[in-house]
């Protein structure tokens, strides 16, 4: 095989030019790069032959294209830009909010930051080391620390506001990275402590929480194929390989540049999102996955999962696992799967194939075992994993999957909605009868709906508001 460099191009945010991205494709192109992908982290992925990289390194410098050798080197900011519009529609933290924070970053971030709308599912929230999540105060966030090779997370004691997000960052990054005896791979780290070093260095506007951060129930959006939204359309584009070919993404951005659509957008599912298609532009983006033969319309079972980025051994367990589901017509609904194969990985997931850690690197594929794991209440945002099954081998791993999955139903079917619901109904409608009101004439006690008593003609004023269920009482 032909040694390759692993490439990566970070896009803020996951806001992609399409120009800028045609510019890179044609790069990677004359450096013999076919397919490409999209990461964990919302940037884009490429191998370049050893042969071409240096004709690759020369191209890029001379357009002023900036990328990285690893993928540790500098890391994307990541955010739920891309869900704005299409997966909130209320809440103050709107386009324009977002990039005046991506602004006013004047460093390329060495720790993971994730800049998120407390009000969508699309992006994870606590998958960075640095988590900005929109509180209700307008321009204010909370922060929330995982501190680095942990699942210790530290809630930052103020809210921030907006335009000190980046300095702010900045400064905590600084001092984790000059201590990282205190502050990696320890699981007793104190946060306070670092809150405390860090307001004695930088002045920054914040305010006292006064609201607890309230996250809904996790409900991934499905955010594949044509989906109307207003007068026009957003597609969303996945692939089960995790590749796209140079020319069809090509393609995509000649027709956004004629159709005059300014972005493009990553997701952290490794897929891509167009918004602002006309409804007569339909067609052409439908002859554009014709004509790469792109499916848009996968299962919900298979757009569920997580895999670590260029990683064939965690999409061959994810292909496994898929069709022993639909062998077994297995509901997935409500739970996001991932498969971890390094143990400095840190995957978003309600349920976490997990390969044991095995120091020999002669050992055979076939010996691997895996752990599976479920966070606490199968919430895919918290950091408490349980374990369900030690040292399974890879063919029994989807048969304890389904049984996961119906101990997941059978959890979630304890509480009988129904009977709750009915109850609930029981309830409203004897509190409504209690409550009703209607008005009586206070000489006669005729029931009235007209201006005027039916039986003496009294008028409308000699009329008294009653309870439907007290009719009769006054009369004595």
């Amino acid at each position: 095989m032909q040694q390759t460099n692993s490439i990566s191009f970070n896009f803020t945010g996951g806001i992609i030019s399409p120009g800028h991205l045609k510019e890179i494709l044609g790069i990677a192109t004359a450096a013999k790069v076919s397919h490409v992908c999209f990461g964990l982290r919302q940037q884009l992925i490429m191998e370049v032959t050893a042969k071409y990289f240096s004709d690759f390194e020369n191209a890029c410098k001379k357009q002023n294209i900036v990328f990285f050798k690893t993928q540790k080197e500098q890391q994307n900011i990541v955010s739920s830009y891309p869900a704005t519009d299409i997966f909130t529609s209320e809440g103050w933290l709107k386009e324009g909010a977002y990039k005046d924070v991506f602004d006013s970053f004047d460093h390329q971030p060495l720790l993971k930051i994730n800049i998120c709308d407390s009000n969508q599912h699309l992006v994870p929230l606590f998958t960075g080391h640095l988590n900005w999540i929109s509180s209700p105060s307008q321009h204010f966030w909370y922060l929330y620390i995982r501190f680095p090779r942990t699942q210790v997370i530290y809630r930052w004691p103020e809210l921030v506001y907006s335009n000190d997000i980046a300095e702010l960052s900045k400064q905590i990054e600084k001092l984790i990275l000059s201590q990282q005896a205190i502050y990696y791979n320890n699981g007793k780290v104190d946060g306070n402590n670092l809150f405390q070093q860090t307001k004695s260095t930088i002045d920054y506007v914040g305010k006292e929480i006064d609201h607890e951060i309230i996250l809904s129930e996790f409900a991934l959006p499905y955010y594949e194929g044509f989906n109307k939204i207003g007068n026009n359309y957003w597609l969303g584009i996945y692939s089960r390989d995790e590749l796209f070919s140079i020319p069809f993404l090509i393609d995509i951005c000649n027709l956004c540049m004629e159709t005059k659509i300014g972005q493009l957008y990553t997701t952290t599912w490794k897929s891509l999102i167009v918004k602002g298609i006309e409804s007569k532009h339909r067609k052409m983006w439908d002859y554009i996955l014709g004509k790469y033969r792109i499916n848009v319309r996968h299962a919900a079972n298979e757009l569920n999962w997580q895999t670590e980025d260029n990683n064939e051994d965690g999409l061959i367990i994810k292909r496994h696992v898929i069709r022993h589901f639909d062998k077994e017509d297995v509901r997935t609904d409500g739970l996001i799967f991932a498969v971890k194969t390094k143990p400095s990985s840190s995957m978003f997931a309600s349920v976490i194939i997990n390969r044991q850690d095995v120091q020999s690197s002669k050992r055979l594929k076939s010996r691997d075992r895996f752990d599976i794991l479920h966070t606490k209440d199968f919430n895919p945002n918290s950091s408490e994993l349980i374990m369900f099954r030690e040292g399974v081998e890879k063919e029994h791993i989807g048969t304890y999957l389904v049984s996961l999955c119906k101990y997941f139903y059978d959890q979630e079917s304890k509480a009988d909605l129904l009977l709750d619901y009915s109850n609930t109904q029981a309830i409203q409608k004897n509190v409504l009868h209690q409550s009703k009101l209607i008005y009586q004439c206070k000489h006669c006690y005729t029931v009235c709906e007209e201006d005027t008593c039916p039986l003496c003609d009294a008028p409308k004023e000699d009329f008294i508001q009653i309870s439907e269920n007290t009719l009769g009482l006054s009369i004595n």
